[in-house]
């Protein structure tokens, strides 16, 4: 299940989110300070799930900050802003820096509890993204040397014969390897291969 990370130095504010988060179903990780998220993450032994939701005006580390440690961990989660305290510069810079949305207390529950799960829908999208590129890599890492060699050419629309004469087997040879090819990259025709090859 996913989370909503939930960063507020205010313990009223935190914990009347978290209700209200928590009532639509929603899964909060609530806390206190930007320093004790990140050292919550460096825990975690795997890469988060779901979304940030930072206030922007904390003592210590402020959102914008704890966004630049987000990032500098290569936690690219979609990351929300609250704050009271707007300003057209602090938005310019947190969207270019991929922020997810910017949103101005006093705001809409119905609002909120909206774009966070729009929030979660993106972070889903991705999240699966990464496991067909993860399992794409893993099936192209477990070709040999000469595989590798028989896949780019099959990539390239070579006949049998041609990459036969190019690596100096025989053309049983390269069936073998093509066939072997197809099979671990779960592919059926050249054109499946060039296209598995773009991706990557």
């Amino acid at each position: 299940m996913s989370d909503v990370w939930l960063v507020d130095d205010d313990p009223n504010v935190r914990d009347a989110l978290a209700f209200l988060l928590g009532s639509r179903g929603l899964q909060v990780r609530p806390y206190e300070s930007g320093a004790a998220v990140l050292a919550a993450l460096d825990a975690l032994q795997r890469p988060p799930r779901g979304v940030f939701l930072l206030d922007v005006r904390m003592e210590g580390m402020n959102g914008m900050r704890l966004h630049d440690e987000l990032l500098a961990r290569s936690i690219s989660n979609p990351v929300l802003f609250l704050t009271g305290h707007g300003d057209i510069p602090m938005v310019v810079d947190a969207l270019k820096k991929g922020a997810f949305d910017f949103l101005e207390k006093p705001y809409s529950d119905n609002a909120l509890a909206d774009r966070i799960a729009q929030a979660l829908a993106v972070d889903a999208a991705t999240q699966a993204d990464n496991a067909v590129s993860a399992e794409r890599e893993a099936r192209l890492a477990s070709l040999t040397e000469r595989e590798r060699e028989v896949m780019q050419r099959v990539a390239a629309g070579k006949l049998n014969k041609v990459i036969a004469d190019e690596l100096h087997v025989s053309v049983r040879t390269v069936e073998v390897h093509r066939a072997r090819v197809f099979a671990k990259l779960g592919v059926r025709s050249a054109a499946e291969v060039a296209t598995l090859l773009a991706q990557a």
